[in-house]
């Protein structure tokens, strides 16, 4: 076989064996290529994550409505509306897109940083709302009511990275597959 025949094969053909394989070489170079690219060249081990839960959500609601749900904890901070709306992604963001994350040297109040725990195989991503005396940091997901026990006292090195934009919607792709085969909702 030469290189005409494995193109062929590769970009012409419609046979199920060379769909298979396409989806085999995407995976493998995204995986391995892509994926490791975009770790080096934004400095952190999640350039991507997919959003899990629905803890930043805004419901579907305007800024204006979501703030007069949800204003009492933040005022406590006080921190006014007009603060939270300086924050990068104030309007939260939905369970099933794509947060393209970079490491940072300082994080402050308002960044949504990713973060690990003990508790939770998966990293959390969360806003970040004040540092602890002892240099830990405490966050809280936009749509949550509360805070949850392991996000009080976050250690400086359970911070993966900071959010810095999303894609809308694109990680029910994976979303989809991991429900499919784990049965999780």
């Amino acid at each position: 076989m030469n290189l005409k025949d494995i193109w062929n094969f590769l970009w012409k053909s419609d046979s199920p064996w060379s769909w298979l394989t396409d989806f085999v070489l995407a995976f493998l170079i995204v995986r391995f290529v892509f994926f490791p690219l975009m770790s080096l060249t934004l400095g952190t081990s999640l350039p991507l994550v997919v959003v899990e839960s629905g803890s930043m959500e805004h419901s579907g609601m305007n800024f204006d409505s979501w703030w007069a749900a949800n204003s009492g904890f933040y005022e406590s901070l006080n921190i006014t509306k007009e603060q939270f709306q300086s924050y990068s992604l104030s309007n939260g963001f939905d369970k099933g897109d794509i947060i393209v994350s970079m490491g940072a040297k300082n994080y402050e109040r308002g960044d949504v940083i990713i973060f690990s725990t003990p508790s939770q195989s998966t990293p959390i991503i969360h806003r970040l709302m004040y540092q602890n005396e002892d240099i830990t940091f405490a966050t809280k997901g936009d749509h949550n009511p509360y805070q949850l026990p392991q996000e009080k006292s976050i250690p400086r090195g359970s911070i993966i990275s900071k959010a810095v934009f999303r894609i809308p919607k694109l990680g029910w792709l994976k979303l989809f597959f991991v429900e499919l085969f784990t049965g999780f909702k």
